[in-house]
């Protein structure tokens, strides 16, 4: 049995363990860039919203842009970073795992608007316990994003 919501299965990897959304609320500069890129490039529908905030739905998940007007345009934390497979992994970052078949869509869609990769789509891992599809890019505000996808999903906790 598999339950859907938006296209999304929420039961993890056939364990028939109920997968429960996530929720993230976080600052951007201006919701109106936001709205374009959450709901526009991303294709994430648009919830609840005020003069503050907005909800998107993520894949299934409840984000909450958040407005900061003291934020500079592009600059969240864009200093942090671990070095992860030979790349420099930005911190704090957040995403979906995704089917592989949505990740090279979502790819394709990134790329034709013109957002640059701050780590372009490729295969970490590879060989590997984890082997991952993952790409990073930023949204306007700076705040870094990963989405990544698993040939197999049973690796998503894999140790080496």
């Amino acid at each position: 049995m598999s339950v859907l919501r938006n296209g999304v299965n929420l039961y993890y990897a056939g364990s028939m363990t109920s997968l429960r959304p996530f929720h993230i609320a976080f600052p951007v500069h201006d919701l109106e860039a936001a709205r374009a890129f959450y709901g526009g490039v991303l294709g994430c529908p648009e919830g609840r919203s005020a003069p503050e905030w907005v909800d998107f739905d993520l894949f299934g998940h409840q984000i909450v842009a958040h407005l900061d007007p003291d934020m500079r345009p592009g600059n969240s934390h864009a200093g942090a970073s671990n070095a992860v497979d030979g790349h420099d992994v930005p911190v704090p970052h957040f995403g979906v795992v995704l089917t592989m078949e949505d990740w090279k869509a979502l790819a394709a869609r990134v790329e034709a608007a013109g957002i640059p990769f701050g780590i372009a789509p490729h295969i970490r891992f590879a060989g590997q316990p984890g082997e991952q599809a993952t790409m990073f890019f930023r949204d306007p505000s700076g705040n870094a994003l990963e989405f990544k996808a698993f040939a197999d999903l049973g690796q998503l906790f894999a140790r080496a």
